[in-house]
């Protein structure tokens, strides 16, 4: 896995991982909208509402049940492979907007992509930007390499 710090502007961070399956096998994955719980360790429970796309929102629970996070679909691309998601409410930034592609590297290995983005951090007394940015880190290399196991898995 490779993690790169984007140096955009409001680009904060981006993980890549080579997966040997195919790009519509863990874009299979991923467009279901409502299991992010089975990748990360940080959630124990997703609450989806409304469509699967643009305009669909998800209620996801923390692992220890004592807190949440609002997200909204922002954009769908079955074509191209690819999904945006605002946080609404739940993390201490404003106008964050996080993404997930995958890209067909051809020979059945894909790229999977996630970055992340937000506007500004907000003071907040429980954790500060670092220690934002560490727990981004980690969830996201989390999530990303169970997405990767969970499409190379019973092949």
């Amino acid at each position: 896995m490779l993690t790169v710090y984007s140096i955009g502007e409001n680009d904060r961070l981006t993980q890549t991982l080579i997966i040997d399956a195919s790009a519509d096998r863990v874009w299979g994955l991923l467009r279901r909208l409502d299991d992010v719980d089975k990748y990360s360790s940080n959630i124990s429970e997703v609450v989806f509402t409304g469509k699967k796309g643009v305009g669909g929102e998800r209620v996801c629970t923390s692992e220890d049940g004592k807190g949440f996070f609002r997200e909204r679909i922002v954009a769908f691309d079955d074509r191209l492979r690819t999904y945006s998601y605002s946080l609404e409410e739940g993390v201490p930034v404003k106008g964050m907007v996080n993404t997930f592609k995958v890209v067909n590297l051809g020979y059945n290995k894909s790229a999977l992509i996630w970055s992340s983005k937000y506007e500004e951090f907000l003071e907040n007394p429980d954790i500060t930007e670092a220690q934002f940015m560490v727990f981004m880190d980690t969830a996201s290399t989390e999530t990303v390499r169970k997405i990767g196991e969970a499409a190379t898995s019973s092949m």
